[in-house]
């Protein structure tokens, strides 16, 4: 039988392909909510404040601020919006992007602006799903490798305690070499 502790380290990594699984729903519901607002949004064309890029490889926070004059004549700034370290450099020099504006969506401004044949609210979408593929197949394999994991724990019990009863004199490790 195995030891307690060894069974309780092997049924509390249960919660690592749990956390993968909750980064790839969080990551569905990221592309659902982009989906929404490009197809659902009010379409406008914001002035472009500022463009922060950090040049940092290991700090990748880039955003652009906005001020978007909406049709119905209200006006919406964004200090912060986030987009990915890629495709922030193709937007400097633009005074103006197009955007897409869903009032009760989260989030609320994407920007449609095409870089190359592609917009910039479609690249988004590619990059969060699949960052959720990836973390959903992590979360599987994970999920397998515990899965044998805890039923060979009992099955056959800790490895560590399975037939041996005392040492063995003619092992390598125990060989002098003189």
């Amino acid at each position: 039988m195995s030891t307690p502790l060894t069974q309780r380290i092997a049924q509390a990594a249960w919660l690592l392909p749990l956390f993968f699984l909750g980064i790839a729903l969080h990551q569905g519901t990221v592309v659902y909510d982009l989906y929404t607002t490009n197809a659902n949004g009010t379409e406008a064309t914001a002035e472009v404040q500022t463009i922060h890029i950090e040049n940092r490889t290991q700090v990748t926070y880039d955003y652009v601020g906005l001020r978007i004059p909406m049709p119905d004549g209200t006006v919406l700034t964004r200090d912060r919006l986030s987009l990915p370290h890629g495709i922030v450099p193709a937007l400097q020099g633009k005074e103006t992007l197009s955007v897409r504006v869903g009032p009760g969506a989260n989030p609320s401004i994407v920007v449609t602006e095409p870089i190359g044949p592609t917009p910039v609210v479609e690249t988004q979408m590619r990059i969060a799903g699949i960052n959720g593929l990836m973390s959903f197949g992590a979360a599987l394999l994970f999920g397998l490798g515990i899965f044998y994991w805890n039923r060979s724990l009992k099955r056959d019990g800790d490895p560590a305690d399975r037939g041996v009863t005392e040492p063995d004199p003619d092992h390598p490790a125990r060989q002098r070499v003189r």
